[in-house]
């Protein structure tokens, strides 16, 4: 199964270490894909697509039984938004 480029809309909270935005679907069943590692003691999938207008690269991660797509601080300011607003995300797998 090819893996799409999938949209929703969420809210961005803030994050222990950046801001995030809940993704509404478990990426290993949807795309059929394994996490890497993102850090040390940290696995993550790896994504990329547009952000509230502005291309980006970022990683999907599990916290609490969801899923959460982090989103660093740059692209908040170069989509001009912040935490709390209500963003549009499409994003794929970015599979190396």
């Amino acid at each position: 199964m090819k893996a799409t480029k999938t949209q929703f809309t969420g809210t961005i909270l803030s994050g222990h270490k950046e801001a995030a935005v809940e993704v509404p679907f478990d990426p290993a069943k949807k795309w059929n894909i394994a996490t890497e590692s993102i850090r040390p003691g940290r696995r993550g999938y790896r994504v990329h697509g547009v952000f509230a207008g502005a291309p980006f690269q970022s990683f999907i991660v599990a916290r609490s039984k969801r899923f959460w797509v982090l989103v660093e601080e740059k692209y908040l300011k170069i989509s001009r938004v912040s935490v709390g607003d209500t963003v549009t995300i499409a994003i794929e797998p970015d599979i190396n």
